[in-house]
């Protein structure tokens, strides 16, 4: 739904945007994993969202003074109960949620091969496919694009051996998948970007 947005024109000749509250909003940051575990076929971690019953990739909002990269970390211990090896970055998504935009910075992890705690209450399960199953079971469009982007990034680093210290080039795993901005929007950043 679109927000209420009133354009007006000022004696200086300048516009005034003047915004509802839900423009205004800060974005929400947040991290999470693209986590793998070995196998024959390697595995990805997907999971199951107990109040809405989603098929999603693990990921939470930043605690106060937290960084990202600890956020991702703890946020996918929690979500999938695995103790996690953080690689390297491999991208950001940003989509709308509740009326205002979420941002969800993604790294690469490798996990354990057995559970260290119990999920937190939110997740109903956890499942661990190979790519192209975790991709079709996802249940957001704009995850299953950005897995579909960066999945194979991941899982081309952990081949390479990129866990032992050798990152790939960072041309390759720079990603970001936005949606499409309204009139609204374009008017308010050009406006910013004029003044």
């Amino acid at each position: 739904m679109a927000s209420a947005c009133h354009i007006s024109y000022l004696s200086t000749g300048r516009i005034n945007i003047q915004e509802d509250a839900t423009m205004a909003r800060t974005p929400v940051l947040a991290a999470g994993g693209i986590v793998l575990r070995q196998a024959a076929t390697p595995l990805v971690a997907i999971v199951r969202l107990r109040k809405r019953n989603e098929w999603v990739l693990p990921k939470g909002k930043l605690d106060r003074g937290e960084t990202p990269r600890a956020a991702a970390e703890r946020e996918v211990n929690e979500e999938t109960g695995h103790d996690v090896a953080v690689h390297e970055f491999l991208g950001t998504l940003v989509y709308d949620s509740r009326g205002g935009a979420k941002v969800v910075h993604f790294w690469r992890m490798e996990a354990g091969p057995e559970p260290v705690r119990k999920l937190m209450r939110d997740v109903k399960a956890v499942e661990w496919l190979p790519l192209p199953d975790a991709v079709e079971r996802l249940s957001r469009g704009y995850e299953r694009a950005f897995l579909e982007n960066v999945g194979p990034i991941a899982l081309s680093a952990t081949r390479t051996g990129a866990s032992a210290g050798h990152t790939p080039a960072p041309d390759r795993i720079k990603m970001v998948a936005r949606p499409r901005r309204s009139l609204v929007e374009k008017i308010r950043d050009w406006w910013h970007r004029a003044a």
